[in-house]
């Protein structure tokens, strides 16, 4: 009896290829306060994971929320 090698790749998450941000980093990459980064989680605007007594944000979901809220003529 043969017991194949499981490969880790196998079993991969996509949410493993996702860096996680604190709400500071996400400030910090929009130029903004922390606060205004909470008051979007808070209402319920931007995704995020509670760890703890903090949050986290998917990286994916904070270039998302800048996507979707970029005026099209700064997109340029």
């Amino acid at each position: 009896m043969s017991l194949d090698r499981v490969e880790a790749s196998d079993h991969e998450d996509p949410i493993d290829h996702d860096e996680l941000l604190t709400v500071a980093e996400v400030a910090a990459q929009w130029r903004v306060s922390k606060m205004t980064v909470y008051r979007l989680v808070r209402d319920g605007k931007l995704p995020a994971l509670r760890v703890g007594r903090s949050f986290r944000v998917f990286q994916r979901d904070a270039r998302e929320h800048v996507r979707l809220h970029t005026f099209p003529d700064r997109l340029a």
